[in-house]
């Protein structure tokens, strides 16, 4: 059984009144959708807010979820425009801050733990790469970096992506593209590449 199969059942159950099923949905995608919240809201407290918001039209809507997409495309589309809501309530339209998740820094710790070669100037590297990529994707467009966040983040398919944006598949690899390109611009002084290099 899928993926998909698993959850349309506990839709199912969940639409027939069980709040237990919804709350196991709940349980499985909640750090996605923080994760993916966090992309666009930057305080954590607000993020947590947002979320939980989201979770709650998504239990009020459950009763029109039809299973055409994939339930944690619904989801998450949910959960974005309950994000875009938020910000545009607080006068914001984007990020204003470009530090590291919380997420993030266990794993630069946790990877630090794991190589025994790791010099103070790889570790200072790794980390002035990660920052460099997390700013050039704070100042991407919205709909590449929703794109390249779909994508590189939260590992959806080109035909997941296409569904969740309401667009073509080929300019969810349009968007995807132009991320990539434009990220790749602001790495290539820190690594020393030039334009026809890959790192």
């Amino acid at each position: 059984m899928s993926e998909r199969d698993v959850d349309q059942q506990l839709v199912a159950r969940a639409q027939r009144g069980e709040k237990h099923a919804f709350e196991l949905l709940v349980t499985k995608y909640q750090r996605k959708l923080v994760r993916l919240i966090s992309r666009l809201v930057r305080d954590p407290a607000e993020v947590e807010d947002v979320a939980q918001e989201a979770f709650i039209k998504a239990y009020r809507a459950l009763p029109q979820f039809r299973g055409d997409a994939a339930f944690y495309t619904w989801l998450y589309r949910i959960g974005v425009n309950t994000a875009k809501n938020f910000l545009m309530t607080q006068g914001r339209r984007a990020p204003t801050t470009t530090e590291k998740d919380a997420e993030e820094a266990e794993t630069f710790d946790d990877a630090e733990q794991l190589r025994d070669n790791n010099t103070p100037e790889s570790v200072l590297m790794s980390r002035q790469v990660a920052q460099t990529v997390n700013d050039a994707m704070d100042r991407l467009p919205e709909d590449l970096r929703t794109a390249i966040t779909l994508r590189e983040i939260e590992g959806m398919s080109y035909d997941e992506i296409a569904d969740f944006m309401n667009c073509p598949i080929g300019t969810v690899r349009s968007r995807i593209f132009r991320a990539r390109e434009a990220i790749a611009a602001e790495l290539r002084p820190l690594l020393g590449t030039t334009k026809d290099q890959r790192w």
